[in-house]
């Protein structure tokens, strides 16, 4: 089990992009948080992934995994930069 102090930030992070993911649109106070379809996606893709790094679940990251998807990422980006470029300037 990992140390729960190291993984505070963690946790406290997967809470609240989990929560911004389930209630989506809201207003607290003077802050209003409209986040979308792909925001609520995202912040509960983070959210998840921090509660599981939290509860010791995702501890299998290494520079030497971090560096190789990268370096995919990098690479599928170089080879559909056309259709990158093509969706952009529909926007």
């Amino acid at each position: 089990m990992t140390d729960l102090s190291s993984t505070n930030p963690f946790l406290i992070a997967g809470i609240v992009f989990t929560v911004i993911a389930v209630i989506g649109n809201s207003k607290l106070a003077f802050i209003e948080i409209n986040p979308g379809l792909f925001g609520r996606f995202l912040a509960l893709f983070i959210g998840a992934f921090s509660l599981l790094y939290a509860f010791g679940l995702f501890n299998t990251v290494s520079a030497e995994n971090i560096d190789s998807f990268k370096t995919n990422i990098a690479n599928q980006i170089q080879q559909n930069l056309d259709l990158i470029n093509n969706i952009l300037q529909r926007s």
